[in-house]
């Protein structure tokens, strides 16, 4: 997927090694069409915790997000999106990056994981976000019941209000299914501090985030 990412970064850097796969070709619109409304996936709740889906652009960045913010237990990049059974990094079809966060609703809402999702991204960019382009970038947001939907819905209804002219890109998709990828994503722009991509792309990322989010932040992550 990051082959194109390494290729834009690599003119200013001169070089850069290691960014996320590059992303299918298929072009893929604002409009849910890789899943028609199809009937969401209930997950139900383990142990007092909830899990939740979202998509926007690389999911080391995603992950890196979530697993910042008070009451998130865990986030784990993946697969959804699409109809590709038993994707892979190599290739996962139709599918978008995307990460699975497990929280504990008693310190974070849904509605809060939302605005952590539209506030910590490109909300206009379409099939992509910053330097990574393609279908596989995607933003989508996903829904587990009609709950759900109406807060996501209404979080973008509010956003196009106060845009000049653009529209908010992200899919609203019902869930249906997450793939896990490989174990060396996982944890990645922790574990790879060093990699050009993450601190070029992914840590300042983050940073914006923090900068806007300071009251959800973990106490070890407000640095």
């Amino acid at each position: 997927m990051k082959r194109i990412t390494i290729l834009i970064i690599s003119i200013f850097l001169f070089s850069l090694q290691g960014a996320c796969k590059p992303s299918n070709e298929k072009n893929i619109e604002n409009e849910a069409i890789a899943q028609k409304e199809q009937v969401p996936v209930q997950t139900e709740s383990v142990n007092g915790l909830k899990k939740a889906y979202f998509a926007s652009g690389c999911f080391w960045c995603v992950e890196a997000v979530y697993e910042s913010i008070e009451g998130v237990k865990e986030a784990i990049s993946g697969y959804s999106g699409g109809k590709t059974q038993n994707p892979t990094y190599e290739n996962h079809g139709d599918h978008a990056e995307a990460v699975e966060v497990i929280y504990d609703p008693a310190k974070v809402s849904f509605a809060q994981l939302v605005a952590v999702y539209f506030g910590s991204q490109n909300i206009t960019q379409v099939n992509g976000q910053g330097p990574d382009h393609g279908a596989s970038y995607r933003s989508i947001v996903f829904y587990q019941n009609d709950e759900e939907k109406k807060i996501i819905v209404e979080k973008i209804d509010a956003l196009n209000k106060q845009l000049d002219g653009d529209k908010v890109a992200a899919q609203v998709l019902p869930f249906q299914k997450f793939w896990d990828a490989e174990n060396y994503h996982q944890n990645y722009e922790r574990n790879n501090p060093g990699n050009p991509y993450i601190q070029n792309v992914s840590i300042p990322r983050l940073n914006r985030f923090k900068e806007k989010f300071p009251e959800l932040l973990k106490k070890d992550t407000k640095h």
